[in-house]
């Protein structure tokens, strides 16, 4: 693929926006490792499992001298191959490795990151602004003994009949809401990662931009239980602000780099890197590294049978039309390697989506669809860590205070702002008048773009270079409920 610029990072225009390039630490010397199949640098497996960073490291880390610190890590591990990266499966190797999971998340973190607060907040000249991830009452894994148990299948839901989902305000498919957590899966977004399993069964997926121009998806279940989910890639720090408002959540991902991993080490959330806990992953057949790691959701959750308690609602759903404006497409055009169009299909009553014109599609089903789309625009910096090795600096999504915001639902598009006051409150939709802005029942993806992207309608279908189609995204398979 020939370089390509991304015009959204500042001082990055020599960036290859076609290299899907994570994990490599920049800061943290990547020992012994070598290149992946996509060109990407060496990754952090999550292997510092040894120690955690301290707040004053991390404070060094996040100094106003840039990505000066430099942070120690453990060798990697060969990254060509995800199934030589993982432990030994089996509940000895486990529960070693939850064990010392569990010693750091004793720890009773209640610092006020007001040092990540500045970073965001000068890089966009925001005044006093800033994210706070605060930190109280951490949560960890509630299996009876207080360790991670071996997975244990639990039935996928099928015919919707039973009360309201949290998450989708459609109906269970059991007389009850299913007794667990949101489980939260970090998914590649990459063309060669595609077409991925089980975003057609998802409450809410969550588009983040990261380095490079391109994606990734972070794909949250309660109601559903697909049997394949994946391909699983690593974390990032906006993840963090994502899963702080789906009431602690098991967060499924492939690793990061150290100090990604420590902020999420102490996340409101359980955290689940399937570099720890290899006996929950699948390689499907057909697949190469590193688009070759998957769960089941029954897995996920079966490493935290104990918790039973399902999440909180994060929107509020009603059958009520709202009066919008008709809007046929919607147009993110996040960057060429994620140039992302929904297309409204009366037939299916769903957004359906293509990316670069070609419909997006999941592993042996049809295309991906849904019922509503939640665009924020936010506020962006980037730094101070690297994330590959071509210089791409991490993504900061400032998704705390307020922004422009626009629903679509029913075909139709509400202008309005979006407001979180903090990491602890929930994010409500406004309309431009003031009125709250309900969604449909049924399943959401929510589009966080950064403020200098724009983000168009048409009543009419459009490809993405703006010429009328026929069908573009307007046909295809099944959606999320």
């Amino acid at each position: 693929m020939p370089d390509e610029p991304d015009p959204h990072v500042p001082g990055h225009g020599a960036a290859r926006e076609g290299l899907d390039g994570d994990d490599v630490t920049g800061m943290v010397p990547a020992t012994g490792a070598t290149a992946s199949p996509d060109g990407e640098g060496p990754e952090d497996r999550g292997g510092d499992d040894t120690r955690a960073m301290t707040i004053a490291e991390m404070d060094a880390v996040m100094g106003d001298t840039g990505p000066t610190a430099m942070v120690a890590a453990t060798p990697a591990p060969d990254p060509t191959s995800v199934t030589r990266s993982l432990p030994a499966a089996g509940p000895e190797a486990e529960g070693a490795a939850h064990a010392a999971h569990r010693a750091r998340r004793s720890r009773t973190v209640t610092a006020n990151r007001a040092w990540l607060a500045g970073v965001v907040g000068a890089a966009v000249l925001l005044a006093g602004a800033g994210i706070a991830l605060a930190v109280t009452g951490k949560k960890g894994p509630s299996s009876g003994n207080g360790r991670h148990t071996a997975a244990t299948e639990i039935p996928a839901v099928t015919t919707p009949s039973g009360p309201p989902c949290p998450l989708t305000g459609a109906p269970s498919s059991s007389p009850q809401v299913p007794q667990r957590p949101a489980l939260a899966v970090k998914v590649d977004n990459y063309p060669q990662a595609r077409p991925q399993s089980g975003l057609n069964q998802a409450d809410i997926v969550y588009e983040e931009p990261v380095e490079g121009g391109i994606t990734r998806l972070v794909a949250v279940f309660q109601c559903q239980s697909p049997s394949l989910i994946g391909p699983i890639r690593s974390a990032r720090a906006v993840d963090l602000q994502i899963l702080d408002g789906l009431s602690d959540p098991v967060f499924v991902h492939a690793g990061g780099i150290a100090p990604v991993l420590s902020l999420i080490d102490t996340g409101n959330l359980i955290d689940d890197n399937v570099f720890e806990y290899g006996s929950i992953v699948q390689t499907p057949p057909g697949r190469v590294a590193p688009y070759d790691t998957y769960i089941a959701a029954a897995a996920g959750w079966g490493l935290n049978r104990g918790d039973t308690t399902p999440p909180k609602p994060v929107f509020s759903y009603s059958t009520t039309p709202l009066p919008g404006t008709a809007v046929a497409t919607v147009h993110v055009p996040f960057s060429g390697t994620n140039n992302t169009l929904w297309t409204w299909s009366a037939a299916h009553k769903q957004w359906m989506l293509s990316y670069s014109g070609t419909p997006a599609t999941v592993l042996g089903g049809g295309q991906i669809g849904t019922t509503n789309i939640v665009v924020e625009k936010v506020q962006v910096s980037y730094g101070p860590w690297l994330e590959n090795d071509v210089g791409g600096y991490e993504v900061q999504s400032r998704l705390t205070g307020s922004g422009p915001l626009e629903v679509f639902r029913n075909g139709t598009g509400i202008a309005g702002t979006w407001h979180r006051p903090a990491l602890s409150s929930p994010t409500t939709l406004t309309s431009s008048t003031g009125a709250p802005i309900t969604l449909q029942p049924g399943p959401t993806w929510v589009e966080i773009v950064p403020s200098a992207i724009p983000v168009t309608t048409a009543p009419t279908p459009i490809s993405t270079t703006g010429s009328p189609t026929s069908g573009t995204g307007g046909t295809g398979g099944t959606g999320g409920t």
